[in-house]
């Protein structure tokens, strides 16, 4: 169980005008930048400092704070060119020292005083493509199941923005963010995958809706 992940920044942004999408200007809270202050403070909805535009389909409790791994980093690089830093991908938390196998939905970690739990991966959308000037990069990050994943906050406090996060709880029964992201994703997964991801308590019920579509579209097709 034990991990440590090594917290390379801290990032931020509020809601503003990111580029054109069919033809009308996207407002979207993806674009964020390094915060330089030695902590923040962090809610149930988010860090400080941070928001989102579309509500419907971002942010909320269990989508508080996104985190990506920076391991990833030379992957994209090699193949496709994209050199990455804090913040590429739109995240709040750039770490290292594992990615989307090694982690689960319901692991817990402690940030400073902070208390989080994984809820979910990050389902990818156009906004990155905006973000990163290449329209093809949600497919290259879904295609590759390189997504990152979402916390949800369970005790709110202060942070600092460098640093480690340290894993607190891990039940090898919960599937793992791969796991998760791929019972929805992949176009051919094995049914014990979807099962197990459907089983977990602490997944996110936007995820569990998603899976569940999923489930009930294969039915009728």
């Amino acid at each position: 169980m034990s991990l440590t992940l090594d917290l390379l920044a801290v990032s931020v942004g509020l809601p503003a005008p990111l580029g054109l999408w069919q033809g009308e200007v996207v407002s979207s809270g993806i674009r964020k930048l390094p915060v330089t202050a030695p902590h923040v403070t962090v809610t149930a909805l988010n860090i400080a400092g941070d928001g989102q535009a579309d509500l419907a389909v971002h942010g909320g409790v269990d989508k508080a704070v996104y985190a990506y791994p920076a391991d990833h980093w030379p992957w994209w690089q090699a193949e496709t060119g994209l050199s990455a830093a804090p913040a590429t991908f739109g995240e709040n938390l750039t770490l290292r020292g594992a990615d989307e196998h090694d982690v689960r939905i319901g692991d817990r970690f402690m940030w400073g005083e902070i208390a989080l739990e994984i809820s979910q991966p990050r389902g990818p959308c156009y906004k990155l493509g905006l973000l990163t000037g290449r329209p093809d990069d949600p497919a290259r990050m879904t295609i590759s199941t390189r997504t990152g994943w979402y916390f949800r906050v369970l005790k709110e406090g202060q942070a600092p923005t460098s640093g480690t996060l340290t894993r607190t709880h891990s039940n090898e029964t919960e599937p793992t963010v791969h796991e998760a992201f791929i019972a929805i994703y992949r176009p051919r997964v094995m049914s014990n995958i979807i099962e197990k991801v459907l089983a977990s308590p602490k997944l996110s019920p936007m995820w569990r809706h998603g899976l569940q579509r999923r489930l009930d579209a294969a039915k009728t097709s």
